[in-house]
């Protein structure tokens, strides 16, 4: 029986076409479903009660699968009069809201949404039950048209017409079944500046542009595989312009069945040539059409979840709803002072996301985001609507989105031929806008909350990794890889060596690497920005009017020699400049009050920033620019620390006749080249040479003080006669002179005089210092002095020297105790170990020698070393 109070239908119409399909109770099917339904009626001819159609299968097998958790069988019916859907599920049982009288429920309420659609947009429906199963229906008439016609519109005034070129071109492209193009006409080569021959075989997807909007639309490679397509994307042309286009795409198959798919393309300005006809507009007597705005039903039917997915199914229905040609949304600031782009559809590709416009534009009502607006003809009020300059388009109507008396964004919707809007589509218009605001605040927020979440984990890796390291040219790499491609598509920053120098372009960074050189050699000819000081980030257009710049010159050089070399390099000249073509903003590098350098990001061409992402990036300015300049300040620290550190060294080791002489010298601690061991080799003289090794008590600066004094004492004393004993107790008492400041030193001092035999008579003191060993040529390893008290306890010291002599191919090895006190856990190397090692170097040289001993002294511990070493090794030829 058919539900009380809803019409039945009628059984008199002849049946002309049948199509019918089963779903599984799965979240897929509804899709499914819907392009059931839609291939169906485009199939039969009928593509103006498709949008109807789908939207009412939608939403009744939603009900089935889902809600009811039944299979739905669809059935398509055809007849003379209109076109019938039927849905079928298997739980009769369920309740079906009645709505009594004329006034619908609210549509905002998930139960029964399916008829509410039902009563808004189907000229008759019903619900018939049997035994087994519930059948939902609804019919929608046929337009009235001529025998023969396909579609047809209303007689308009020339004014009103589309308005195209002289000549319309229409480019016919047809692809193989892998998306490859086989064919290529000539309107095609005129539109985009290709040859047949030059494309024949790419994919489309080498010359589309298609558009992306994370969370909605369908990607190219699925367009290909519909059966029918119709939409807006952009082809690159030949000279690297991007132009928007037009297109409808068909699946054919030939004669043997293979697939293929026919694309007309035609420019963005001249759609109207393939655009498929709005559905009529029903008559203001049918009742069920007055009821309910479709567009109004639709927004209170499931939502996307994504924000982008929100406004940009928003911006589409309000171009249809007011039969317009473009459409925008942009969401407000939280200041209120500007707008940001964040849908369009039917704009140019300049007016892309995240361009920014101001909310007050004007002194009059009509000046302001906040009130609706409708401007009948652009053209008598240049600049009204800044987002729509230059885009043709000559009517617009805006409203606000507004939640508790805040702006929050603006809907628009533009024509191309003026007095096409008044206060009735501005007032349809802000009852959609109104039903939309609560929920594009709502998904702004959460959007909002997720992109907060993200930057603070950015936050936090970005100052760890800044902080990981005092390297200047490591944190300049690290800032712009931290940005590219996270914030921008290229990154470069300017470093200000003091406030008397301009900036310097120090480093350059671009997501492809092929086009990191262009892009410095571009910024490089261009001045650096100014260095303000002023937190924030601005625009700075200088590269991209420079890239433009090199762009035409490259083009004219090209047209002027076109077999010229040159013209090979007109590729890389045009790619850089569509990288800087896009927003470019400055952010300053601020560190303790100075300017230190400044952050430039970059987009693409027509590219803008998000405000969230410049603020985002306005954080990383700051955190990095405190890394740069700690980074500045360690590396002037550590050049100071090193030149006075080198001037403690000896400037280089003299040549002793028949003598090979080595030095290896390590000292504890990060940034140290000397510390509390030293030595020297230096000529006293003739034919006499003083040499030293020794060893101040601590490291660090503190010992290296106490090893200057000791090395250059030892040198005046030397050269002015007094012997090895002397020498050192007049440095003895020297030392204790410096008080508090004092360090006891072990000193190894000792004179060498080579003999014409190739022997060396040496005179050696060892104040209580590791003893030197002598290596005879038969491996034997035995001291060369006896321990005598340390330098800088005791006032008094009795010191003597030793003599003894070097035979030839003998070795003198002289060590620090970071070589002999080496240790691993309980193990300590030892004199005796490091006799051990000596006796393995019979025969070395001097330098073979010390690397040998180096290597043993790391080998024994897997720490590093805590202590400075000094190896000194001396060997008669």
């Amino acid at each position: 029986m058919a539900e009380p109070g809803v019409q039945t239908r009628t059984r008199s119409a002849v049946i002309t076409a049948r199509a019918t399909a089963t779903f599984e109770p799965v979240g897929r099917s509804v899709a499914a479903a819907r392009a059931f339904v839609r291939d169906t009626l485009q199939g039969w001819g009928h593509p103006e009660l498709v949008d109807d159609a789908t939207v009412l299968t939608s939403e009744l097998v939603t009900n089935a699968v889902i809600h009811a958790g039944t299979a739905a069988e669809v059935l398509c019916l055809r007849s003379d009069t209109g076109i019938r859907v039927e849905v079928a599920d298997r739980y009769p049982e369920r309740e079906i809201p009645v709505q009594s009288g004329r006034t619908l429920g609210n549509p905002d309420r998930e139960n029964g949404r399916g008829l509410l659609l039902c009563a808004a947009l189907a000229h008759r429906w019903g619900v018939d039950y049997s035994p087994t199963r519930k059948h939902v229906w609804f019919h929608l008439d046929l337009p009235q048209r001529p025998v023969g016609t396909r579609s047809a519109g209303p007689v308009l005034p020339d004014a009103l017409l589309p308005t195209t070129e002289s000549r319309v071109r229409v480019a016919v492209v047809q692809l193989d079944g892998g998306g490859a193009l086989t064919s290529w006409n000539e309107d095609a080569e005129d539109l985009f500046g290709y040859a047949s021959d030059q494309v024949t075989g790419k994919p489309l997807g080498d010359l589309a542009a298609w558009p992306h909007t994370p969370g909605i639309g369908t990607g190219l490679a699925e367009a290909l595989r519909l059966s029918r397509w119709e939409g807006s994307y952009g082809i690159r042309c030949a000279d690297g312009r991007v132009v928007p286009v037009y297109a409808s795409h068909l699946r054919v198959r030939d004669s043997q069945g293979e697939p293929s798919t026919v694309c007309l393309l035609v420019r963005e300005h001249e759609r109207a040539v393939l655009q498929t006809a709005q559905r009529p507009v029903a008559e203001s007597g049918t009742e069920s059409r007055t009821a309910t705005d479709p567009f109004e039903v639709f927004i209170g039917s499931p939502a996307p979840d994504d924000l982008d997915g929100l406004l940009q199914r928003t911006v589409e229905r309000a171009r249809d709803m007011l039969d317009g040609d473009a459409a925008f949304l942009l969401l407000a600031t939280d200041d209120e002072t500007e707008l940001e782009v964040r849908a369009t559809t039917g704009l140019p590709a300049a007016r892309q996301r995240f361009a920014r416009v101001p909310v007050e534009t004007g002194a009059s009502r009509y000046g302001s985001a906040r009130m609706p607006a409708v401007h009948e003809d652009l053209a008598a009020v240049p600049g009204a609507v800044p987002l729509l300059d230059g885009t043709g388009m000559r009517s617009v109507v805006t409203v606000p989105l507004k939640v508790e008396g805040r702006l929050t964004g603006s809907l628009g919707v533009a024509a191309e031929a003026a007095h096409r809007y008044s206060n009735e589509e501005a007032l349809r218009l802000q009852f959609a806008a109104d039903r939309i605001a609560l929920a594009v605040e709502s998904a702004r927020l959460g959007e909002l909350e997720r992109l907060r979440r993200g930057s603070l984990s950015f936050l936090v890796e970005a100052s760890d990794l800044l902080a990981g390291t005092l390297d200047r040219d490591q944190t300049l790499a690290l800032m712009a890889q931290m940005t590219v491609p996270t914030l921008a598509t290229w990154c470069a920053v300017y470093t200000i060596a003091d406030q008397s120098s301009d900036p310097y372009l120090s480093y350059v960074l671009h997501e492809d690497e092929d086009l990191i050189d262009g892009l410095k050699e571009l910024l490089s000819s261009i001045a650096p920005p100014d260095p303000v000081p002023t937190p924030g980030a601005r625009v700075w257009t200088a590269p991209g009017a420079a890239g433009h710049r090199a762009a035409l010159d490259a083009s004219v050089r090209t047209l002027d020699r076109p077999t010229s070399p040159l013209s090979s390099g007109i590729d890389t000249t045009l790619a850089t400049a569509a990288a800087v073509a896009g927003e470019t903003v400055v952010l300053p590098l601020v560190a303790r009050n100075r300017v230190i350098g400044m952050l430039t990001l970059g987009r693409p061409s027509e590219d803008h920033f998000r405000q969230e992402i410049l603020e985002l990036a306005e954080d990383l300015s700051r955190r990095a620019a405190l890394a740069l300049d700690n980074a500045r300040l360690y590396s002037e620290r550590v050049a100071i620390s090193q030149s006075l550190q080198r001037s403690l060294l000896p400037p280089g080791l003299p040549t002793i006749p028949g003598v090979e002489v080595d030095v290896i010298y390590r000292a504890a601690g990060e940034g140290n080249e000397v510390g509390g061991d030293f030595y020297d080799l230096f000529p006293i003289r003739d034919n006499a040479y003083g040499f030293a090794i020794g060893d101040v008590c601590g490291t660090g600066p503190e010992a290296a003080a106490v090893t200057g004094l000791a090395r250059h004492a030892l040198r005046l004393l030397a050269r002015e006669g007094f012997g090895g004993p002397a020498v050192l107790e007049r440095l003895n008492a020297a030392i204790l002179d410096e008080g508090a400041r004092s360090r006891f030193l072990t000193l190894l001092y000792g004179e060498m005089r080579p003999q014409e035999d190739g022997s060396a008579i040496l005179k050696v003191v060892c104040a209580g210092h590791p003893l030197p060993l002598r290596l005879r040529q038969d491996g034997t390893v035995e001291p060369a002095a006896e321990p005598q008290p340390l330098l800088g306890v005791m006032e008094d010291l009795e010191l003597y020297e030793q003599t003894i002599t070097l035979d030839p191919g003998d070795v003198l090895l002289c060590v620090t105790d970071g070589v002999t006190e080496r240790r691993e856990g309980t193990r300590m190397l030892g004199d005796d170990g490091l006799a051990d090692v000596l006796r393995t170097c019979t025969g070395l040289t001097a330098g073979a020698i010390t690397s040998r001993v180096l290597r043993a002294v790391e080998r024994f511990a897997q720490a590093p070393a805590s202590d400075d070493m000094a190896i000194l090794a001396m060997r008669l030829r």
